[in-house]
């Protein structure tokens, strides 16, 4: 199967060339990076949540996570600002295309009752936001090991200008959005 950065140069652009009459190659969009966060609500009531989070993270993205802080006191979640509250890891490079290629070819079409990604998840800015309800569409993640099912979300963030050009670019890649 050929690599999705290969297809990208070589039939990506010349098709989004065409349909949006660029006049450069460099105005074709392309993929910038992509940001996997798990946000742990009970992370402040159990520090060993988050150690599993972070080795899930890990293994799923080929890459070690950052854990991520509050920023504010909430007290209706008996949070203070400072506590360990979740992990995130950026692929860019070789390693995001690969994570793209292991997303789109197997983790997507594992997931239950799937009926295609919502077009709804662009921000207007060209990036796009999916998320999963748990961890185990990945392949790597086996079922006996994990501890508790987490969910985790998944933004895709693109050099496109709208919406638009974006979501040509993720279909063109091989992205299921529903219809």
């Amino acid at each position: 199967m050929p690599r999705l950065k290969d297809t990208y140069k070589a039939e990506l652009v010349p098709a989004m060339m065409q349909k949006f009459e660029y006049k450069n190659v460099n105005q074709v969009p392309k993929l910038e990076k992509v940001v996997i966060n798990m946000g742990l609500g009970e992370a402040k009531d159990n520090p060993k949540a988050l150690d599993s989070a972070v080795e899930d993270l890990t293994v799923i993205a080929g890459q070690k996570p950052v854990v991520t802080y509050a920023k504010k006191s909430v007290a209706n979640f008996k949070l203070r600002e400072g506590m360990k509250i979740g992990a995130k890891v950026t692929l860019r490079g070789d390693r995001m295309y690969e994570f793209i290629d292991k997303l789109i070819s197997i983790a997507i079409p594992r997931v239950r009752d799937f009926r295609g990604l919502s077009a709804k998840s662009f921000d207007g800015r060209g990036n796009f936001a999916m998320g999963f309800k748990e961890q185990l569409v990945f392949p790597e993640i086996e079922y006996d090991k994990v501890d508790a099912i987490r969910g985790m979300d998944i933004i895709v963030v693109t050099t496109a200008e709208t919406d638009e050009e974006a979501r040509e670019l993720l279909t063109q890649m091989g992205m299921p959005f529903a219809h």
